[in-house]
């Protein structure tokens, strides 16, 4: 490593969540594929990037917010099994598939590729983590180069639901619970979910020991008084909640449709894949149960020209343009901390803010682009060196006093992807259950630990936090997958109004331990069905 002239700094902070899908019912949902997806092109590739710069000596710096849905779901057993499943039958395909391309060297290189890559996945979720992944990014937490953050607990969204206050301090303790549940690391950041920013969440923030969260650009630039020095140093609210804003320079880089790095032709193409191409009664036992052709993450085309015209891709031309985009990547952030460093009073910091399955699902070599710029950075002569928010305080502890701005990030940039006519809908169930849940925490205080209320009072939070994500109003916005999430806000809605009614029925359950057989076998389905949260404590919301 050079010794450097450090002027200024670098923070990636990637957001790796989905909402909790778990349906022990049936294996035909396509959204319990999300996961499936995100742990072959995201966090296993994530996890093998990490390992090789620890194991070649780099140091570097990176912040990951793993969500409480997320981490249930990586910690659950049938959901586990499930993705062994998943990965056998790609296996099996992409060997029928070097069965079926050998007439094509460009394209049966790719088939070994997958089969290759398949069960190398199921190698090292089986055999090097045994099926837990959370520790593999633990591993990485308790080593220092990757700080992992905390999250609402559902991804509830607190611009909407602060109207009830005690609602958002419940997303965040059990947020801050779950992270505890797994990781040891005092936990000093918070991603507030979709980046909506409102000040009524500080004392909470501050009253469950967390230093930091992230807002968008405009949450800064607009706080009151006007930060001097941009998004390129953290300000602290009055209530001592720092907040580090997006660079919009480097964001614009990456998320770009136009001349974002994702972009690059020589990359792999998003959407053709052989479940749309390959030949219908091939393909049918690898797509959906009802014979919908969907996606296989078999993909043998780079992004070039229209969808049916598309080159072959080449795996080394995609790591040619890594190297060139990582290069550009890192001469773009020393000409701009170069300029800033002279106005900033500490060295400027730019932080880099993605959802992390930007890195692999939707854009296939984003791992390989992190790994190669961390040695690029800690290798070649730069006047910048990576960081994580928590480091930048704790160097630079002196920053502005200022009130951010209520904003996120999502188009338009404050509430409108999760509040709009499309959607406005479930607001009133959200407001409304929520409001419940705190009138049936006062009335029953102190039930006794193992007693049947308590069991029912606990599976009422369950019901209004799974109701909570903002997932759903996103979905809807967005128009994909739409009557799943509409199904799921009825669903929890009608579970959770089921339970209340049950709790202030004076007979149903008088004696505490009686309820019907339907009634006992209805609480049992639910339970096994949204079982996010075991240690979940309804008398957060007292």
């Amino acid at each position: 490593m050079n010794n450097k002239n450090i002027k200024g700094y670098v923070s990636f902070v990637l957001h790796a969540h989905l909402p909790f899908v778990h349906h022990p019912e049936s294996e035909d949902y396509l959204e319990e594929q999300w996961l499936y997806e995100a742990i072959s092109e995201t966090y296993i590739p994530l996890i093998l990037r990490f390992q090789k710069l620890v194991d070649e000596g780099v140091d570097f710096r990176f912040t990951m917010s793993l969500t409480p849905p997320l981490l249930n779901m990586l910690d659950n057993k049938l959901l586990q099994e499930r993705y062994i499943k998943y990965l056998n039958k790609h296996i099996e395909l992409s060997k029928k598939e070097i069965e079926r391309t050998k007439d094509n060297p460009r394209i049966n290189k790719l088939s070994h590729y997958y089969f290759d890559r398949y069960s190398n996945d199921l190698h090292i979720f089986k055999d090097v983590y045994n099926c837990n992944l959370i520790n593999a990014f633990k591993k990485f937490n308790d080593l220092g180069v990757l700080e992992i953050i905390g999250c609402g607990a559902t991804h509830g969204y607190f611009p909407i639901l602060y109207v009830n206050e005690k609602t958002v301090r419940a997303q965040i303790a059990i947020g801050v619970q779950t992270y505890y549940h797994y990781f040891d690391k005092p936990l000093k950041g918070f991603w507030l979910p979709e980046c909506g920013y409102v000040p009524e969440a500080d004392k909470y923030l501050k009253e469950f020991g967390i230093q930091y969260v992230l807002v968008e650009t405009h949450g800064i630039l607009y706080a009151d008084p006007t930060p001097l020095y941009g998004t390129y140093a953290p300000i602290v609210s009055p209530d001592g909640i720092v907040a580090f804003g997006r660079d919009m320079e480097s964001s614009r880089q990456v998320w770009s449709s136009i001349n974002g790095y994702p972009g690059d032709f020589n990359y792999r193409e998003f959407y053709r894949d052989i479940g749309y191409d390959a030949p219908y009664d091939y393909i049918k036992p690898y797509i959906a149960s009802n014979g919908v052709r969907v996606s296989t993450g078999i993909k043998y085309h780079r992004i070039t020209g229209h969808t049916e015209n598309k080159d072959i891709y080449d795996l080394q031309w995609a790591q040619d343009s890594v190297n060139n985009n990582a290069g550009h990547f890192f001469d773009c952030r020393n000409k701009q901390i170069e300029n800033l460093a002279k106005y900033t009073n500490n060295p400027p910091i730019i932080v880099c803010p993605y959802d992390a399955e930007l890195y692999g699902h939707w854009w296939y070599e984003g791992p390989d682009f992190l790994y190669t710029l961390a040695k690029k950075i800690y290798y070649d002569d730069c006047n910048f060196k990576l960081i994580t928010p928590s480091e930048y305080i704790e160097k630079y502890p002196v920053m502005q006093e200022s009130t951010p701005c209520r904003s996120s990030w999502g188009a338009k940039g404050y509430s409108e992807v999760w509040l709009n006519p499309s959607n406005d809908y479930a607001h009133r169930h959200l407001h409304e259950a929520g409001d419940r849940m705190c009138e049936l925490a006062n009335m029953y205080p102190n039930e006794p630990k193992n007693s049947l209320k308590r069991r029912i009072l606990n599976q009422c939070a369950r019901e209004l936090v799974l109701l909570q994500s903002s997932d759903w109003l996103f979905i809807i916005t967005n128009g994909t997958m739409v009557d799943y999430a509409k199904r799921r806000i009825k669903l929890h809605t009608g579970r959770f109004n089921k339970l209340y009614q049950w709790l202030k029925e004076d007979d149903k359950l008088k004696n505490d331990d009686k309820l019907s057989k339907k009634d006992m076998a209805f609480l049992k389905d639910i339970e096994e069905k949204d079982c996010i949260f075991p240690y979940i404590d309804y008398t957060i919301y007292c």
